[in-house]
């Protein structure tokens, strides 16, 4: 079972053609991952103690149905890919409409950072014991390390 999470939109979340912002599907899928990681023990908070934080190198988004005013999403997290140390990985957002019809998906590339030296690290144990939460895609796949 994958984790998701449920919000109710917002009227600011819309345009004037009352379309959901293109932005806004990406607001709910990061506020999901925040949501993620403190459902398992790691809020803000506690990222900020570790001294990391999340990168994030690309984000894709692909729009299939769309989501009207004041409707209730639910957003899906699952992981697409990671490298084996786990310090770099892909996250899959599926965002439903309240009829249970895919809206959207939304794919991020991204890796640790370590916030004082503000270089790429291996996560610690917590982070991906954390991960290991997630449930896996169907196309799943390791990201391989770049040779020095």
């Amino acid at each position: 079972m994958s984790d998701s999470f449920i919000f109710s939109t917002r009227w600011a979340d819309f345009d004037p053609n009352n379309h959901m912002r293109h932005s806004a599907y990406n607001d709910y899928a990061a506020e999901s991952r925040v949501r993620f990681f403190g459902k398992h023990g790691l809020s803000l908070q506690e990222f900020n103690k570790l001294h990391i934080g999340p990168i994030l190198f690309e984000e894709n988004t692909k729009f299939f149905k769309e989501i009207s005013l004041g409707e209730d999403i639910k957003v899906e997290v699952l992981l697409k890919a990671a490298s084996e140390n786990g310090a770099r990985f892909k996250f899959l957002h599926k965002i439903y409409r309240g009829d249970g019809k895919l809206s959207a998906e939304i794919e991020i590339f991204a890796a640790w950072m370590d916030l004082e030296k503000r270089k790429l690290i291996i996560p610690p144990q917590i982070v991906l014991e954390v991960i290991d939460h997630l449930t896996k895609t169907d196309d799943f796949e390791i990201i391989p390390m770049k040779q020095k």
